[in-house]
């Protein structure tokens, strides 16, 4: 199994997305992603967040999760990150599954995760990362805030090798503080044989120096 695309879900994400967030700050981050999830047809979305973050980014992963009739959980470090993040969301008309804790600690109980997004700005957000159980179809992993960080400080390839998964591609977009976005397949379901006759072909980003393997 894999993720498959749907442009017709995205773009009623987008514009339910454009028409909740109006002019918020990081509404185009909102608008983007929200579009990504509903396009994947993500079923289980998950994001970190704590107190004094936006929550564009947050309602459009709601949105989108209304047309693929999946799963949206939020995690925060804290009760004051709760209540500020429901009482934001409410004001929109939603109603948040949210979890307290620290999320190195969380990712261990959330199976099958499909999109996930972080805060580069957060701490051990690259911990979070490499720790997500991620679904036997692949994943999209997005990293918001990525302007504020060295650009050698992170690679997708010491998150995404771990044996069960493989990153296929990643891209920065210049999107409100930065989004580093990774596209990652899954080795579940593919037999020996069906390995045998594939091969790997390594990239490099040019940009960044960022390496990445696709299947043949």
């Amino acid at each position: 199994m894999k993720l498959l695309w749907c442009p017709e879900t995205a773009a009623k994400a987008y514009i339910d997305t454009v028409e909740l967030c109006g002019v918020c700050n990081d509404s185009g981050i909102a608008e983007l992603v929200s579009s990504m999830a509903a396009g994947w047809n993500a079923s289980f979305i998950v994001e970190a967040w704590s107190h004094g973050g936006g929550t564009a980014t947050s309602i459009g992963l709601t949105v989108a999760c209304r047309h693929t009739n999946g799963r949206h959980v939020c995690i925060v470090p804290d009760e004051r990150s709760r209540l500020e993040y429901v009482k934001a969301l409410e004001v929109a008309g939603m109603s948040p599954e949210v979890i307290v804790g620290e999320p190195e600690e969380l990712m261990s109980g959330l199976n099958g995760i499909d999109f996930l997004v972080v805060d580069s700005q957060q701490n051990r957000f690259s911990r979070v990362l490499k720790l997500a159980k991620l679904s036997n179809k692949g994943a999209v992993m997005v990293c918001k805030n990525t302007n504020s960080r060295s650009a050698s400080s992170f690679s997708w390839r010491n998150v995404v090798y771990d044996g069960s998964h493989w990153l296929i591609r990643s891209t920065f977009l210049p999107v409100g503080e930065g989004l580093d976005i990774a596209h990652v397949g899954s080795c579940a379901g593919n037999s020996s044989s069906r390995e045998g006759k594939r091969r790997w072909i390594k990239h490099v980003n040019r940009r960044t120096g960022e390496e990445f393997a696709i299947r043949k």
